[in-house]
């Protein structure tokens, strides 16, 4: 499970250093696809084939299957870890997240968020948690 979130900037090639905390649980290899967000997601192996099992269940015969799961296949590229940490961040993917150089890196579970941090400003959180925590889990939801 990743959790936590860090600060990092790109290198002039799109190479961004992946937290020690993260490293250890992606292994040598993972994938880097776009977000419904405005922001990139990152899975280790396991997790991603999963993914791609959860989309590849849903029926097929209908429009907004197939744009979905084109959606995130066509932007999922497999990369590996190098010596020091970095992945290297395709710039399609970059261009999704509008990143330039800075970077906050989020784990969110099961995936990592990479965010530019005014995107993620604007739009990465809600104002209000507590009326998003009622929707979603009802009025029991405690922490």
């Amino acid at each position: 499970m990743f959790m936590g979130s860090y600060d990092h900037s790109l290198d002039a090639k799109g190479r961004v250093i992946i937290p020690s905390k993260f490293r250890e649980a992606l292994g040598e290899k993972c994938v880097v696809t776009n977000s419904l967000d405005q922001c990139l997601c990152v899975y280790d192996m396991p997790s991603w084939e999963r993914f791609v099992q959860k989309l590849s269940g849903l029926p097929y015969n209908t429009r907004k299957q197939r744009e979905l799961v084109r959606f995130f296949m066509s932007n999922a590229t497999e990369v590996d870890l190098d010596k020091q940490g970095r992945i290297l961040i395709p710039l399609n993917n970059r261009k999704h997240a509008h990143i330039e150089k800075n970077v906050i890196m989020m784990g969110v579970g099961a995936r990592i968020e990479i965010w530019d941090p005014e995107t993620y400003e604007s739009e990465g959180i809600s104002d209000d948690m507590n009326e998003i925590a009622e929707e979603l889990l009802g009025n029991g939801f405690e922490i």
